[in-house]
Order: structure tokens, then sequence, then C-alpha cells
């Protein structure tokens, strides 16, 4: 058997000039390095193995989580990006460890009840503001999904000492959409891949609830194409529309290169005017659907009540998580609110309303 370093040559020799090296740039806090496993091999464990990325089972992408068996939770949203981006990430020659860990823990923050969760804690966060100063800089802004995975990774989980997952800086600092380090071209693919995803896959959700039809879904000239092609391929709207995503995708980042330039990573302004149909016909038919929005609006409901209650009255488990953090009252209510699955909060609210 290859020596690691000799095995992390070989497989350095197979990235494109842009990618990030296998090395990485190293961890938040010095390590002893694996003999066998290369820098984001362990990383992947570390948070496939976490108590957050379990919770994505129980947490709402669109429909509730555990409303049917079929629909998307948090968990296989994450799992159909990490898939998507590690096979694109092949075909530009970029690192598809380091694409698939930025992937699989892309949503670790999110918080229950989808993104009516999000707000509402961030609209929580916002309301406390002008009253306290124990939000630590950083927070006391709002709420964002991707700072929590930061935060999730860098504070909140824990390996048996200390704090955090101790990640390579590249997975860490690929997990901030915004900041003083630009993101790495496997950071944007993710990002990009995040999207092909939740484009494809709610539109499947959304048939399978019956909140529109296919016949409906040919109006939109996106869909109508996907719908040809699947109906010739005879394979589901799904695959196609991801396919048509990821082949854009990457003819947008061979056109970009020419010349010897850096590839841009992301879809082509072409196809992002012809997604705009889409995600006008989505937002209506089943975004702004009246019963998703209900079930949104009593998750919203459900996260501002239990922020009110944990400040007046926090439980165990929360005053356990502020001494480890060194969080003040907001943070801590926040962090354990957000990473609650969208059933223990339902109960936690039934059990204290």
């Amino acid at each position: 058997m290859k020596t690691l370093p000799e095995r992390i040559a070989a497989m350095n020799a197979l990235l494109a000039p842009y990618a990030a090296r296998h090395e990485s740039r190293g961890r938040m806090q010095e390590e002893s390095p694996d003999d066998v496993r290369m820098p984001f091999q362990r990383d992947r464990a570390r948070i496939i193995h976490s108590q957050a990325f379990r919770r994505l089972a129980g947490k709402t992408q669109v429909f509730v989580a555990g409303e049917g068996d079929h629909y998307r939770t948090r968990l296989t949203h994450t799992m159909e990006v990490a898939q998507i981006t590690r096979d694109r990430a092949r075909a530009l020659g970029l690192n598809e460890e380091l694409a698939e860990c930025i992937a699989l823990a892309h949503d670790l923050g999110h918080p229950p009840f989808g993104h009516s969760g999000q707000d509402a804690l961030d609209e929580w966060i916002r309301s406390r503001k002008p009253v306290s100063t124990s939000l630590r800089a950083g927070s006391a802004e709002g709420f964002e999904h991707n700072v929590q995975s930061h935060r999730i990774v860098t504070v909140l989980e824990t390996r048996g000492h200390g704090n955090g997952l101790n990640l390579t800086r590249d997975v860490v600092d690929g997990l901030l959409k915004h900041g003083p380090v630009a993101l790495s071209h496997e950071a944007q693919l993710a990002n990009a891949c995040d999207e092909i995803a939740y484009t494809a896959h709610d539109t499947d959700d959304g048939l399978h609830a019956e909140l529109f039809t296919y016949d409906e879904l040919r109006d939109v000239p996106l869909t109508a194409r996907a719908a040809e092609v699947a109906t010739k391929r005879g394979t589901l709207i799904r695959s196609t529309l991801i396919d048509i995503l990821a082949r854009d995708l990457l003819d947008h980042a061979e056109r970009t290169s020419h010349g010897g330039n850096i590839p841009t990573i992301g879809l082509s302004p072409e196809l992002r005017a012809e997604l705009q149909p889409l995600r006008a016909f989505l937002w209506k038919r089943m975004y702004h659907h009246p019963m998703i929005i209900e079930r949104m609006e009593r998750g919203k409901r459900t996260i501002r009540m239990l922020c009110d209650i944990y400040m007046q009255h926090p439980p165990a488990p929360l005053n356990t998580l502020a001494a480890r953090t060194g969080a003040g009252a907001e943070e801590a209510v926040k962090d354990y609110v957000a990473g609650m699955t969208d059933s223990f909060a339902a109960k936690e609210i039934a059990r204290l309303g």
C-alpha cells in the first residue's frame, strides 16, 4: 500500500490548477494527522457522525418532517446536494472530497420548520437587540443558517473534548457565503449544486403532493423542455431537470475558462433567465400554497413562543449548553432552538404551552 503522502501526491496530480489541494490549509486547532485518511476524509466522517447531521432527518425541507414517507427532509436534501456536488467536482477537476464535505455540512445550522423557522429566529433575535447586549458579535444582526452551520462545526458540536469538530479551514471557510475569505471553487460548486438540487426536488415534491400537475408544468418553458426529454428517455422530470442544470454548470465553466482563465462556477446567465419562470411558478403554487403557508406560520409561532419561554425559564440542557460555549442568554436560546427537530419543537410547545 502506498504511503499517505504518496497517495495525496497522486490525487493532487489529478486536480485542476485552481482546485484545493488534498493536504488542506490546516485545522482550526493543531492535531496529529491520520496515517491512513486524507484530511477531508476525516472531515467527512466527523460531519456525518455529528448529532447535528443526524437531526437533519427530522427537519423540514418544504413539507413538515414526518408528514409523508417520500417528501424530502433536510437530510435527504443534503444527501442529494452532496451527490450532485461530488459528481460535478470530478468533471471539473476540483477536489471531490472537499466539495462533498462542504455540501454535507452546508445546512447543519438550519432550524426546524424550514425557511419559516429561520425567519422566526431572525425576527426574534432582531427584536431582542435593542434591549439586550448578551448576543455575541456576529450574531446580533439576526439569524442566518450558514452562519449557524459555521457555529455548529466550530463551537456547538463536540468530539468529547473541547468545542467544535476541528475541521479543516477549507471546509469551515466554505460554509460562509459572505466573509473575509474568498470562497473556494469547491464552495462555489456546493452552493450552485444546492440550488440545482432544491429546484429539482421541490418540483418533484410538489407533483407528489398534487399541488400542481404535470400538464401545468408543461406551461413553464424550462420544465416543458425537461418533460420532453424525460418522455423520450422514460425518466422522471426531476432527474432531467438536474441533468439540464448540471450540464449548464459544466458548459458555463468550460466557456469561461478559455484562454487560460479561471472558470466561473455557477449557472449561466441564459439558464438563470430560463429558471425564473419556474421559480415564480413554485413560489406561487408551492411555497405560497395555503396548506404550506398555514403549516409554516404554525412553525413560526412555535419557535417564537419557545424562545420567549426559554428566556424566562431556561431548561437544564440549555443552561449546560450556555455554560459550555460561554454564550449569552439570547445566543444560547437561539443555539438550543435552532438545533431542534420539528417534532421535538412541537412536543416542547405542547408540554410548555
